[in-house]
């Protein structure tokens, strides 16, 4: 029983996506229980029956295995010329439909039109993805406007949430992203999105609320948060 065929079972019927770690460990329990049902076996008299090199061989399997069972069946898929191949996403890894064969995957969906954020909507969803955990005044203070009716539209879309509460006067709700806003963008976190490092690191505008004491340094101007839906295009595949 080869090693990449298994890790692609699992792969195709799980619903969700499988870490590397967690796709070991399903391995290395089936191994367990074959061993359990071999020794069972012996002690009611049957001293022929064993394990099997197979799966003898993947007792020990690791996450690094795995990630290399991975590779190869991607090359695999991409050398046969196959629709689809295995990805990566926030919660683990996953089986999707290649993009260029969106089109005719979405013809199964004729009700399902997509969805376009609007240019407000996409602006505060990028500054909650870089900013995160942050409250809506100070997405405002950057916006210079209400946010209120963009709040409501991305946690209806589910690209946000809120993540709690923070250390301030009134106890504001923090907002953060989601695993579908992960998996709408293609990327596996906060880290994938265009120059994240350094714009985290940009000061902001902040609300007379959550300003620091009276003589600090004034915020540096408003930077510009890059287009990240562009940069970072939207995975429209399906789910294979």
């Amino acid at each position: 029983m080869q090693f990449n065929a298994i890790i692609e079972a699992l792969l195709i019927a799980s619903e969700e996506p499988l870490p590397l770690e967690e796709l070991a460990r399903l391995v290395r329990a089936r191994v367990a229980e074959a061993d359990d049902a071999v020794l069972k076996a012996r002690e009611d008299g049957n001293l022929t029956a064993t394990l099997g090199e197979d799966l003898a061989a993947m007792a020990a399997v690791d996450a690094a295995a795995v990630a290399v069972a991975i590779g190869e069946l991607n090359a695999n898929y991409t050398e046969s010329g196959r629709a689809f191949a295995v990805l990566e996403r926030a919660k683990g890894w996953k089986i999707f439909t290649r993009l260029e064969f969106g089109e005719f995957v979405r013809q199964l969906f004729p009700g399902r039109k997509p969805e376009r954020l609007s240019g407000p909507a996409m602006e505060t969803l990028a500054i909650i993805a870089y900013r995160q955990p942050i409250t809506k005044a100070a997405m405002e203070a950057v916006r210079g406007v209400s946010c209120d009716g963009m709040v409501q539209k991305l946690l209806d879309r589910e690209l946000i949430r809120i993540g709690g509460r923070a250390d301030l006067p009134g106890r504001p709700l923090l907002y953060e992203t989601t695993d579908v806003f992960f998996e709408h963008f293609g990327i596996r976190s906060v880290d994938d999105l265009p120059n994240a490092a350094e714009l985290r690191k940009v000061k902001l505008p902040e609300p007379p609320a959550e300003k620091p004491a009276a003589g600090a340094p004034a915020p540096a101007a408003t930077p510009e948060f890059p287009d990240f839906a562009a940069a970072t295009p939207a995975d429209d595949s399906s789910n294979s």
